[in-house]
């Protein structure tokens, strides 16, 4: 369990103090842009191979308690929230975003507020986080609180972090972005300053995520032993 909490502290940390940080400034300032992503892509595949290892050992360990269990109540609201945080993700990715990484230069298309964006300006983060929550609810076991409650963490306080990282490289432009837009999702709509659209989205990416929701349903107990039907 101590490699598992080490491995997420790890993950999160870089992502929250270096990533959207200041420090990320002065990496980036003394080795320059290529190198430094180049680095930092380098340690978040190695930290997710880290947790992930750490995880499949920490759940068979004799210190991983179980708190609580799933129930049928708690199943079908699961796969529910999986197919929400999918309809966010996968049109989330497909979709021009600004805040997305090296795709600052959105910024500059003449409506570049459209779709996905619409509803929030983070879709992708908003989803892993409705994953996590998923996750949550039907494993209570200190291995998976650790995992999924740290993946929740860093989706959650990355759309912050992301925001204040774009503003300070943006500025003005990205005032004028923020102002259309909200973090939290529907956040705009509710305010008056955006409206639904789910032609922009794309039916195509609708559908899409559906297919993929269905077929991550399909072969979770073939990519990770669990049944999720």
């Amino acid at each position: 369990m101590t490699s598992l909490i080490a491995a997420a502290a790890f993950f999160v940390l870089i992502h929250l103090l270096v990533s959207g940080t200041r420090v990320r400034d002065a990496l980036t300032g003394r080795i320059g842009q290529g190198p430094y992503m180049g680095l930092f892509a380098l340690a978040s595949v190695g930290g997710l191979v880290w947790l992930g290892f750490a995880f499949g050992s920490s759940r068979g360990s004799a210190d991983n308690d179980v708190l609580w269990g799933m129930t049928p109540a708690t199943h079908g609201l699961q796969l529910a929230l999986q197919l929400v945080a999918m309809l966010l993700i996968v049109p989330g990715l497909t979709t021009p975003n600004p805040t997305s990484v090296r795709q600052e230069g959105a910024l500059d298309r003449p409506e570049v507020v459209r779709g996905m964006l619409r509803i929030t300006r983070h879709p992708f983060l908003w989803g892993v986080a409705i994953w996590a929550i998923g996750h949550l609810l039907v494993n209570g076991d200190a291995a998976s609180l650790v995992l999924f409650g740290s993946m929740l963490v860093l989706a959650l306080f990355g759309t912050a972090s992301i925001d204040a990282k774009r503003k300070r490289a943006l500025g003005a432009k990205w005032d004028a972005f923020a102002a259309q837009t909200s973090n939290a999702p529907f956040l705009a709509i509710a305010q008056g300053r955006q409206r639904l659209s789910l032609r922009e989205i794309g039916w195509w990416r609708i559908l899409l995520a559906v297919a993929v929701w269905a077929a991550l349903a399909w072969a979770h107990p073939y990519l990770f032993g669990v049944k999720a039907l």
